[in-house]
């Protein structure tokens, strides 16, 4: 079984963006960082000319199918009947695209296939983590 999920997306640029309206872009799930999703899009889409990556919760994505969610760097809202909009804020810029619903929640489906809502804990390697982050302290 798979422990990593990959789903290519069509992003819809609203704003922000260099050239295109139409960008491709990649949803990204880990089992071993159970609780996050990512997005990538590719160089040609950003303005720094190389890929950029976002991460964020899985349960921002998911409320914000159906409500406005997040009030940082990331924040997700319904939009119309079929899309859905992703907010992406940083020091550069906003960059705001529009997908289909349907592909976000096929995504989400598939995490929650890998790893089931509400037991992202279980897969979780404490003390894995926490040996990681104290190996450079000594």
């Amino acid at each position: 079984m798979s422990l990593v999920i990959e789903q290519a997306v069509e992003a819809r640029l609203v704003a922000a963006a260099p050239r295109m309206a139409s960008i491709p872009a990649t949803l990204g799930y880990d089992v071993r960082d159970p609780f996050a999703v990512c997005m990538s899009f590719p160089a040609p889409a950003t303005l720094e000319g190389v890929e950029v990556r976002w991460t964020f919760a899985r349960e921002l994505l998911t409320a914000g199918l159906t409500e406005t969610a997040g009030a940082g760097d990331v924040r997700v809202r319904p939009y119309g009947y079929d899309r859905t909009v992703l907010e992406f804020h940083a020091v550069e810029g906003t960059a705001i695209v529009h997908i289909r619903t349907g592909e976000l929640e096929r995504f989400l489906s598939d995490t929650a296939a890998l790893v089931p809502v509400g037991e992202e804990s279980l897969y979780v390697d404490l003390d894995g983590d926490l040996a990681e982050l104290l190996r450079d302290a000594y």
